[in-house]
Order: C-alpha cells, then sequence, then structure tokens
C-alpha cells in the first residue's frame, strides 16, 4: 500500500480512484473502464507534477522522511559488492543504526559506512530509527582507521533525524563520540565523499558528513537542527516547524549555493520512493564521478583540500 503524505492527500483520492476501477474490471468480466483509468492516471500524474515543480522547505522535510525512500542499506545491496559488515567499535557493544565494512564499488575496494533507518517496525526499532548511540560513532571511526591504513576511499551515506539523545547513549559519551568521527573525517588521507539520501540532521549528520565530496539528493535536507527542535528552541511551540524550515535553510538548493553541497542529485517526479531503484542508480552514478574527480589527488592533498572546504563554508551569498 502507497504511503500518501499529508500534502498529497489529493493525488491519493485520484489513485484510489483508479485502482478501484482497474479492480472493479478485473472482477467484472467484459467490463471496460480502460478510457476512464487512463483519464485518472493522467489527472494524476499532472497533480503530482505540480505538487512537487516548487515544494517548500517544509514538505522537502516530509518527502526526505518518507518511509518508502531507499534506505542505507537497499543502496548498499544495489551498488556495492563483496560486502563484508564490520560491527562493534571494540569498547561497548555494536550499534544496528550504523551500517558499515568492507566492500567493492566499480570492482574498487572501499569502506562504505551509513546510518539504517529501517522499513517495518522491527528493523525500525532493530536500527532505532537511524538514531544511533556513541558506540555507532566509535565504530565508523574504527572502519576510518581501516580505510586510511590500506588507503581505501570511504562512501558514506547519511539518513538521520540526528544522534540518539537518550540516558545511556549520554552516559557512554555521545558528544564526545561525534566529535572523535568529525575529527577522524579532517584527519584521514583517502578520499571520502558523502550523499545525503534522506535526512541529514544535526552533528549525528556531521559525523557522516565531513568529506571531501556531499552530494545531496533533491529532496534530501541536511540542518544543524530538526524544523521541530528549532521551533521549541525559538517559538517554544513545535507547531512553528513550517516557519524553521524556512529559516534554516537546509534543503539542498540553498545548501549548494552555500557551498555546503557541491552536487544535487536529481529525483523522480514525486520523490525517490516513486522510482527506488532509478534513484539508487543516480547515486552510484554520482558517487563514481566524484571518486574519479578526487583520484588524482594525493593523499596530502586530499586532506588539505577537505579542510580548506570546512574553512571555506559560508562564503557564498544567498540569493535574494
Amino acid at each position: 500500500m502507497t504511503h500518501y503524505l499529508e500534502f498529497e492527500k489529493p493525488l491519493a483520492e485520484i489513485e484510489g480512484k483508479s485502482e478501484e476501477l482497474r479492480a472493479m474490471a478485473r472482477k467484472t468480466e467484459g467490463m471496460d473502464i480502460e478510457r476512464e483509468a487512463r483519464a485518472l492516471e493522467k489527472k494524476a500524474t499532472e497533480l503530482l507534477k505540480t505538487l512537487y515543480s516548487d515544494l517548500s522547505p517544509w514538505r522537502k522535510c516530509q518527502v526526505a522522511r518518507h518511509p518508502e525512500r531507499p534506505h542505507c542499506s537497499d543502496y548498499i545491496d544495489a551498488l556495492f559488492t563483496d560486502y563484508t559488515p564490520l560491527s562493534g567499535d571494540r569498547v561497548f557493544g555494536e550499534d544496528h543504526a550504523v551500517l558499515g565494512g568492507l566492500a567493492r564499488f566499480n570492482d574498487r575496494p572501499v569502506v562504505v559506512i551509513g546510518h539504517e533507518r529501517g522499513n517495518d517496525t522491527a528493523s525500525r526499532l532493530d536500527h532505532n530509527f537511524g538514531m544511533a548511540r556513541p558506540e555507532g560513532y566509535r565504530k565508523a571511526v574504527r572502519l576510518m582507521d581501516l580505510a586510511d591504513r590500506f588507503n581505501l576511499p570511504v562512501i558514506t551515506l547519511v539518513d538521520t533525524p540526528g544522534a540518539y539523545p537518550g540516558k545511556g547513549a549520554e552516559e557512554r559519551g555521545q558528544s564526545e563520540a561525534i566529535a572523535r568521527a568529525t575529527e577522524k573525517s579532517l584527519q584521514i588521507k583517502v578520499p571520502v565523499v558523502t550523499v545525503i539520501i534522506g535526512e541529514g540532521g544535526s552533528g549525528g549528520a556531521v559525523a557522516f558528513a565531513t568529506a571531501n565530496r556531499l552530494a545531496m539528493l533533491e529532496h534530501s535536507v541536511y540542518s544543524v537542527i530538526s524544523p521541530e527542535g528549532c521551533a521549541s528552541i525559538l517559538w517554544k511551540n513545535s507547531e512553528k516547524m513550517r516557519e524553521a524550515a524556512e529559516a534554516l535553510r537546509l534543503t539542498a538548493q540553498d545548501l549548494l549555493q552555500l557551498g555546503v553541497a557541491d552536487q544535487i542529485i536529481p529525483e523522480p517526479t514525486g520523490g525517490a520512493q516513486r522510482d527506488p531503484q532509478g534513484t539508487i542508480a543516480r547515486v552510484g552514478k554520482a558517487i563514481s564521478v566524484m571518486l574519479k574527480d578526487l583520484a588524482p589527488l594525493s593523499r596530502d592533498a586530499l586532506l588539505d583540500q577537505r579542510r580548506r572546504k570546512f574553512l571555506d563554508i559560508g562564503q557564498r551569498k544567498l540569493a535574494g
């Protein structure tokens, strides 16, 4: 069953009627509803284009969080071969919110790390909705060390509302673990490329996104805090999330102008969830191009370029 977002309700009604007609035709022999069904489908296609032609920042947040968007595990399964997951941080334990390990991308050995949200109730609970604990970030540090030692590119896939804010996570040094992961990203002398595939929230996203090249899917978002959290702090009212989303400049288009993002990867009309395989293929192509661009750089040049990128952020002005 297709999951429709709040602003997609008119679309849900049209597509629902079309499906009802086709279901009725399957049950009733000799019933010809092809013309009516096609008319409804054409109307739905036009409405879908209209809805997605000029999404507000808040609606982009909703699309970025869509439960049917392809997740980290989907990208790993489709784009990487010989994936060997490496578990645990060698300090406390394993964190299923963070996937990572050795793999081959275009037959080249790499290290891949990403947030996994899960795709049903059981897996979402197992992966803690993509909210990593300290051991997840410490596992990432271990994998980045491994990549640096064997001169392997690091590919990260970001999709998290933020690091887990629970009591246990704080007791085990959540902020320190995030800082160490960010620091490690700025120390390793191998290519680091990142794709924001959904929601990039807070320091929990930055820890994986301190990269030489950062690409964002067209309807993904990336921000220091969620719109709801920002609204709760500024207006003491989480219902002001629409205003907060506007102020945060969290869309891929805004971040490209600011120099935070280097590239926007187009999504199909209606979002990545409308064509997961096509979206995954586009992400794979973008990763391939980013790695090719970085290939001529020496280890020291890679490190210098990455640090310079972050020192330069914010020097571009937003249009308007």
